[in-house]
């Protein structure tokens, strides 16, 4: 299958690709278009498992999969782990009618246009390449998780110890070749055309680390035709 590529990340209007990938919580294949021309889904593209934030947006995710599944709405959760590791991870971990799929080359990334962010010395050409100055310079606030703001290696690092997760040889893989892979969800109609979506690619990174707020996910579902 030819890949994908996008040039930005998708918008409301554009036609997503297909992408066939490994399924995590199930054997096979799971594809896009599995969906299309059947029911709408929410699409998660996340970085891999090591990444503490995209842990907690999963978890976010998978807390709406009952109220979207009322209005019609399936969701697909995408992270760049290798299969093995993301399964044992999900068995350690399971996330109840979690419907995941491995893309450790982050095929499925570059189709929806995320880029895999450059971190330079003094460079900054958002969202391609960032300094270390400015990524040090952001402040990460989680209250009630972090006992204060920090910048996101120290939360990175203490969000890790708080979990007991444990940085394997697949992770320190997935690290180096996608440390800096933006991420975002995207919602399809049941046609496959993107009718909502939130990305860290937006507001020149504003929303790094972050994810939508759950009524925003529900508000852009009610406002869809099923």
């Amino acid at each position: 299958m030819q890949e994908n590529h996008a040039e930005r990340p998708l918008q409301p209007g554009d036609r997503a690709p297909n992408v066939v990938l490994d399924a995590i919580t199930r054997q096979g294949k799971v594809a896009i278009d599995d969906f299309r021309g059947q029911k709408p889904v929410l699409v998660g593209l996340f970085r891999g498992l090591h990444c503490p934030f995209c842990r907690r947006q999963i978890a976010a995710m998978a807390e709406l999969t009952d109220a979207l599944q009322e209005k019609g709405i399936d969701s697909l959760t995408v992270v760049n782990t290798p299969i093995d590791r993301a399964r044992l991870y999900f068995r350690y971990h399971p996330l109840p009618n979690l419907l995941a799929a491995s893309d450790p080359e982050r095929v499925s990334h570059r189709a929806f246009g995320l880029p895999n962010l450059q971190f330079t010395e003094d460079e900054n050409e958002w969202p391609r390449k960032v300094s270390m100055n400015a990524v040090m310079s952001m402040r990460i606030d989680m209250p009630g998780e972090l006992p204060a703001p920090m910048d996101p290696m120290a939360a990175s690092e203490f969000l890790d110890k708080a979990d007991g997760y444990e940085i394997t040889e697949d992770d320190k893989q997935m690290i180096a070749a996608g440390h800096g892979q933006l991420v975002g969800e995207f919602l399809l109609d049941r046609d496959g055309v993107v009718r909502w979506c939130f990305t860290e690619v937006e507001e020149d990174g504003r929303h790094m680390f972050g994810g939508p707020a759950p009524r925003e996910v529900m508000s852009a579902a009610s406002n869809m035709a099923v």
